[in-house]
């Protein structure tokens, strides 16, 4: 039932690779060298594990004659002995067949490949699941619920699920609804999620405590970057205690702005959404002599929304996200090529990330690094900011008098149900995350990697942030798309190369350059 990467499966070298080693888990695999990295034991007389303590947990490496580097996640029987197993339930499913695993995978890094195993290491009478869905909103959240309700129940005989409400701080202020195949029948069809959200309220202690409280024995995190680090904590503290209980994470983010994943689900259909106010904004600015929309798009500190909804519209003249940096006065500044679209064509449309400019904003506004209940900074509006400093740029200028749109569909958004894209796609993550669990997997987050779902460690998705890099293709295509100048000198280009290189986690110097050239 298992799975690898094949020898076809990509024409050019991926930064990571899911690879499975073993048929089924085992902690001494012949042939393979397995090492344990960064670990830092934790003091038993400790009953609450800091946020930061993630970064030191144990991380599991196996290395193998073929040059291979597997990622590994943790297992329960790293720390529970003589753990039993039982038959899976799926082996007599058709669908689920054995497949040959490849032990001369190609270098590089891998991770261990999604997917059902052999043997599971519960019983699906001993099961009893929990789900907890953190941080903003964002189209799917209803859809993974629903099919991890269903998929445990349907495929592995699960009947005891419990939803966690409002957030983290849901498990020791005890909010539960009981959730049944046909209680999540139908929440697909709605946005947000019905179980309620909050930001912050973690107290590892307290939440770890009702898990053992409550007898819970799998526990599904639904959430972003910050739930992410959470959800590593309490994986911490509960191995710390030597329980049964897998963890497992489901990375929810609408920026897209989780690593190692290729995508995160409802970004595409925030892509499709965004097309509605941009759609919008054209038609308010070709109405108009000189009239400009400006559309404001969510991307705190990663502009993929803004990026992707600029190229798949085609109306948009000028696309400014965080990782971009623009500045307004001078040549070849932002007013600069306003007024130049304008003479040409006599309207043009703006797209603007949330995060973008804020350094522009700092240096004329006073602002406090405030932040909010998820670590995260506040922001500033740069849509209201910038429409107002193109408003008074032009006031100066009355032989060209303006009319300006701004539009806000942030929330509309993000309270949309998820597209058929991001329905598959919800699917497929809610699959992956059972399976693992089910086969003692625990400590780890489900997507996919290079096309592949894979089981990657906590501490790979929080250890940085996806941004766009302004120097690849994509990039280029948008500027070309657009035909708006970069607003970068070449220093900052060289700059962002250099970064850019120094950031590729885990390759070898041979296959970073080969990465190099595929690109």
């Amino acid at each position: 039932m298992d799975s690898t990467i094949s020898s076809s499966a990509s024409l050019s070298i991926p930064k990571f690779r899911c690879f499975d080693p073993t048929y089924a888990y085992s902690p001494t695999t012949a042939n393979h060298r397995r090492s344990f990295s960064n670990f830092s034991p934790t003091s038993k007389a400790s009953s609450r594990v800091n946020m930061v303590d993630f970064e030191n947990s144990e991380r599991k490496i196996v290395t193998g004659d073929s040059g291979y580097v597997l990622e590994d996640v943790p297992h329960l029987s790293d720390y529970i002995p003589d753990l039993p197993t039982y038959p899976n339930p799926l082996q007599d499913n058709h669908s689920y067949s054995v497949i040959v695993v490849h032990k001369d995978s190609p270098r590089g890094t891998h991770f261990r490949r999604a997917g059902p195993r052999q043997r599971v290491y519960y019983e699906s009478d001993e099961v009893y699941a929990c789900i907890v869905t953190c941080g903003g909103l964002c189209p799917g959240l209803n859809t993974v619920i629903r099919e991890i309700v269903c998929d445990l129940h349907y495929m592995y005989g699960v009947n005891k699920v419990l939803g966690i409400e409002g957030g983290y701080r849901g498990f020791y202020a005890r909010n539960t609804i009981p959730l049944t195949p046909k209680v999540v029948n139908d929440i697909h069809k709605r946005g947000g999620t019905i179980l309620g959200t909050s930001r912050g309220g973690h107290d590892t202690s307290k939440i770890v405590d009702s898990i053992q409280d409550r007898g819970i024995n799998q526990v599904y995190i639904i959430g972003g970057d910050g739930t992410q680090k959470g959800a590593s904590v309490i994986f911490e503290e509960i191995r710390r205690r030597g329980l049964k209980v897998a963890v497992t994470g489901i990375p929810k983010t609408i920026d897209n702005d989780i690593p190692v994943i290729d995508k995160s689900f409802g970004f595409d259909t925030a892509v499709e959404e965004a097309q509605r106010a941009i759609n919008a904004a054209h038609v308010e600015s070709e109405s108009f002599d000189n009239c400009i929309g400006v559309v404001k798009l969510m991307g705190r500190y990663s502009g993929f929304i803004a990026m992707y909804a600029t190229l798949a519209s085609r109306d948009v003249d000028c696309c400014l996200i965080p990782e971009s940096p623009f500045y307004l006065e001078g040549p070849g500044g932002l007013f600069e090529f306003i007024e130049k679209r304008l003479q040409e064509q006599g309207h043009m449309v703006i797209v603007i990330a949330e995060g973008a400019g804020q350094d522009l904003l700092t240096e004329c506004m006073r602002t406090m690094d405030q932040q909010d209940a998820s670590g995260n900074k506040l922001l500033q509006d740069v849509g209201l900011w910038i429409s107002q400093k193109i408003k008074e740029h032009f006031a100066k200028r009355p032989k060209m008098p303006i009319n300006l749109k701004y539009i806000d569909p942030t929330y509309m958004i993000r309270a949309i149900p998820s597209n058929a894209s991001d329905n598959v796609y919800c699917t497929l993550l809610a699959h992956s995350a059972i399976h693992g669990a089910m086969a003692g997997y625990t400590g780890f987050t489900v997507g996919p990697v290079n096309g592949r779902h894979a089981y990657i460690p906590f501490h790979r998705v929080t250890e940085r942030q996806n941004k766009v890099v302004i120097t690849d293709r994509m990039w280029a295509r948008l500027l070309s798309s657009t035909n708006q100048p970069s607003f970068l000198d070449p220093k900052d280009i060289s700059r962002s190369k250099t970064e850019e290189v120094s950031e590729t986690p885990l390759l070898s110097a041979e296959n970073h350059a080969q990465e190099i050239a595929t690109k």
